[in-house]
């Protein structure tokens, strides 16, 4: 054994580790973007490759993060509850049916105010104690066949 075969597996295995610190250029199909500003990328199922589902992913325009929400159809689309991505109609037609709910909220709290109607209260109850049963026996039962015989 000269360990002329094994000779470059520390080379290979240094430079792979200084690899791994490089940041990785993930190439995807633009999918769409939405509203916000937040771009959405597709890489495709491969089954040959051994990939059953597409790898699905989006970057946030500059000066927001991950944390801030999204528009639940591509959201949906993200986590694969949909396999098509969400057309421009579906989103306008979605935003178009939430303003008027809004607005529609906002005519209901009006006539309630109008009205005189008052937010509603809660009721204020004090400390509520169990139930008591007859059955119920208060203290050590075995006390109380012990007084009884």
């Amino acid at each position: 054994m000269s360990g002329g075969e094994y000779r470059y597996v520390w080379r290979i295995a240094f430079r792979n580790f200084l690899n791994s610190f490089r940041p990785r250029q993930i190439r995807g199909n633009e999918i769409g973007k939405d509203y916000i500003g937040n771009v959405y990328y597709e890489i495709p199922a491969d089954p040959s490759r051994g990939k059953r589902k597409p790898a699905r992913w989006y970057d946030p325009p500059k000066g927001l993060d991950f944390q801030d929400p999204l528009p639940s159809e591509w959201e949906s689309w993200l986590r694969m509850r949909r396999s098509e991505p969400p057309t421009n109609e579906e989103i306008s037609k979605n935003l178009a049916i939430a303003e008027t709910k809004k607005l529609n909220a906002d005519k209901l709290e009006a006539k309630r105010l109008a009205d005189g109607g008052s937010l509603p209260t809660t009721l204020e109850r004090g400390p509520q104690s169990f139930p008591k049963y007859k059955d119920f026996h208060v203290g050590d039962i075995e006390d109380d066949h012990r007084n009884k015989y």
